[in-house]
């Protein structure tokens, strides 16, 4: 193959330079959007992942050339517009990324568009709201608003106010709020038997970061991470002090809210590092924030290497355990049935799929893996103007999911279990993969 085809070398991330003055420069950019629109249009072999390549290539072909230089400049940002950042098409797809000499990274190309965008226009306040998800998880869960808004928020009347004034789809699936959190039911649940004990690359001492969504919106995990690893003879404790790990941020381009997340947040996870802990996340997305786009943004900063280095997906941690012959394989119930699509953010992670093994030891456990998109983003399912769009890419899914007949379909990201899960069938137990864990247990 030669190098024009694609190439045979492992992918290269390269910095995100994002405190430069040419990653702002509009005209730069510009161009080098038309160079890569014109590499993917003559490829297309993404077409499936997304709506941003279906939606370049409908430019491409209803324009007067048939070719890139036949679209409007201004229709570019459509493209951008239905980017999340999922990173599968550099990651599974394109043969064009780094070290190749065309040097293709489109999900962080489409970065920059939405940081030069976002530093020169701002974004809209329903955008801001959605990617706001530590405040909103604050405020949401207090007490006397909390019960209000767990309420009402799937009436009819509640969610067509939501998709008039805020354009929030009436048929987007919306989180409810609790207290507790995550991260304080977890503390609640240490009982202090595990001391733990070092494994392969693990310590056997996991610090949680409960994440702004989990933290509020999913509580119920920290009894599902506490009994599976103190069962497996691992120290656990919550992160105290986080905020957001800045993934929503990063997807709508605001790199100074980004950075000030980076500056909250590694000091206190670099301390809890240097005392010897692990550290880890419920939610892939906020993983691959300190396993991969962090230091990208900052590859120079020391502490940030330190807490890449010790973040770990919570199957990937177990999975290194039972490579070292400390995974607990005595499981009391099996699971049946189970349809599993891991979440993208944990598959671009490359290690493998680890939630699927783990799940897989469990006997009279069948796993149904479905590698596509869940097409939820987070934001992307939720806006009106793309609800349809993300419905469309989990279709894929959702026949598989439903043709598997399972007891449960489960992800690793709780929000795009719920999607598939309610498009396959409302009534399907979409439970978090821990949850499964704990449960073949019997704890």
């Amino acid at each position: 193959m030669s190098r024009k085809e694609g190439s045979l070398e492992a992918p290269t991330r390269h910095p995100i330079r994002w405190r430069d003055d040419d990653y702002y420069d509009a005209a730069k950019l510009e161009q080098e959007l038309e160079r890569v629109y014109d590499v993917c249009h003559g490829c297309r072999r993404c077409v499936s992942l997304c709506q941003s390549f279906p939606t370049l290539f409908d430019l491409v072909d209803e324009s007067d050339t048939m070719e890139v230089d036949g679209v409007d400049k201004a229709d570019y940002w459509k493209v951008v517009d239905h980017c999340y950042l999922c990173d599968l098409c550099f990651m599974t797809k394109c043969p064009y990324v780094p070290p190749h000499e065309w040097a293709i990274d489109f999900p962080h190309l489409m970065l920059q568009a939405k940081a030069q965008r976002y530093k020169e226009q701002g974004a809209r306040f329903r955008d801001r709201l959605l990617t706001s998800t530590d405040a909103m998880g604050r405020f949401a869960s207090l007490p006397g608003v909390r019960h209000s808004y767990n309420a009402i928020a799937n009436t009819h009347l509640f969610r067509a106010t939501l998709d008039k004034t805020l354009g929030i789809h009436p048929e987007a699936n919306l989180p409810s709020y609790h207290r507790p959190t995550l991260a304080d039911r977890l503390d609640g649940q240490v009982d202090g038997a595990s001391e733990g004990a070092p494994v392969g690359d693990t310590s056997g001492k996991l610090a949680v970061f409960a994440t702004c969504f989990a933290n509020f919106t999913s509580p119920e995990l920290a009894d599902d991470f506490a009994k599976v690893f103190q069962h497996n003879g691992i120290q656990i404790q919550s992160v105290k002090g986080e905020k957001c790990c800045g993934m929503p941020k990063l997807e709508l381009g605001d790199m100074e809210s980004v950075d000030a997340f980076k500056r909250h947040n590694i000091p206190i996870l670099a301390k809890l590092v240097d005392q010897g802990w692990d550290l880890t996340a419920p939610i892939p997305s906020c993983v691959l924030m300190f396993k991969q786009e962090l230091p990208l943004m900052y590859p120079e900063d020391e502490d940030v290497a330190k807490v890449q280095r010790a973040f770990f997906d919570p199957f990937e941690y177990l999975w290194l355990r039972h490579r070292g012959g400390a995974f607990n394989t005595e499981f009391a119930n099996p699971l049946g049935k189970v349809s599993y699509q891991p979440a993208c953010h944990q598959r671009v992670q490359n290690f493998g799929p680890r939630t699927r093994d783990l799940l897989a030891l469990v006997p009279d456990t069948e796993i149904t893996l479905i590698e596509r998109c869940s097409g939820h983003d987070g934001t992307y399912a939720v806006k009106s103007e793309t609800h349809s769009h993300s419905v469309k890419i989990a279709r894929p899914v959702v026949r598989q999911a439903s043709a598997a007949e399972p007891a449960h379909h489960t992800s690793d990201c709780p929000m795009a279990a719920k999607h598939v899960g309610e498009l396959a069938d409302p009534t399907l137990s979409a439970p978090h993969p821990m949850t499964l864990l704990r449960q073949a247990y019997g704890l």
